[in-house]
């Protein structure tokens, strides 16, 4: 490389060199499905996926569209410490998964003093219910599927007295956040729960847009649109009020 190559910049020393932190952020949208916080450059909303089949304390075939517990959380405590993010955005389109795993999110989420909207896309099925149900706002699409039914697990049985009062007590837990978190009543609840005629080999309830919202399960018929401005209105309000 000669002298004049050095002036104009044209030799192999002047080869543009993307951003130091690239790497870091392909392979968190890798991993995790989100780049660091903030998500966008001047951004106060964060946007949170919860998709495929939350993987809880056992990991799931990598065939498999997963949500890890152990991602997510790490997340939501930061955005709770966060000084440049006002309001969370939970996006919905899951089949369910780990009860305790998926449990254990959505008592974090509900639990956050920043304001929170969910909008659940394609499903929020099984454990899928409470995740859509612990914002402080709720939408579902209007082709959107809810599928509740009682938690079930395959296998093996060893001991079936003390499996079905293990069983029905988690499924007390489950039901007492949902009807806590949602305007259904319990009865209502657990008339969907145990409906029969419904589900293939199973008692449960399968719900469409509107008759989520109709039972009180969820707040609105909506989209992106409304889920937006539905959080920059709280996220207003709790401006206001701390002030």
């Amino acid at each position: 490389m000669n002298m004049r190559d050095q002036a104009k910049g044209t030799g192999p020393q002047s080869k543009p060199s993307g951003p130091a932190d690239t790497a870091g952020t392909a392979n968190n949208i890798r991993e995790m499905g989100a780049q660091n916080i903030p998500v966008a450059k001047g951004s106060n909303i964060h946007c949170l996926t919860i998709i495929g089949q939350i993987e809880g304390h056992m990991v799931l075939p990598p065939q498999n569209k997963t949500t890890k517990y152990e991602h997510v959380i790490p997340q939501l405590a930061a955005i709770e410490e966060s000084d440049e993010i006002d309001g969370l955005l939970l996006i919905l389109n899951t089949v369910g998964g780990d009860v305790e795993a998926g449990l254990a999110i959505a008592e974090m989420i509900s639990t956050m003093s920043k304001p929170s909207v969910s909008l659940v896309l394609g499903g929020g099925h099984s454990i899928g219910v409470p995740l859509s149900v612990c914002t402080d706002y709720t939408y579902i699409a209007s082709t959107a599927t809810m599928t509740i039914h009682p938690i079930r697990m395959n296998g093996l049985v060893v001991g079936g007295p003390q499996t079905y009062e293990y069983f029905n007590k988690m499924q007390q837990r489950i039901s007492s956040f949902i009807t806590s978190h949602s305007s259904i009543t319990t009865e209502r609840w657990n008339e969907l729960l145990y409906r029969t005629g419904e589900l293939a080999n199973e008692v449960g309830t399968v719900l469409i847009g509107q008759e989520a919202v109709s039972n009180g399960l969820i707040h609105e018929v909506g989209g992106i649109r409304n889920a937006m401005e539905k959080l920059r209105e709280l996220i207003r309000l709790r401006k206001g009020e701390s002030e």
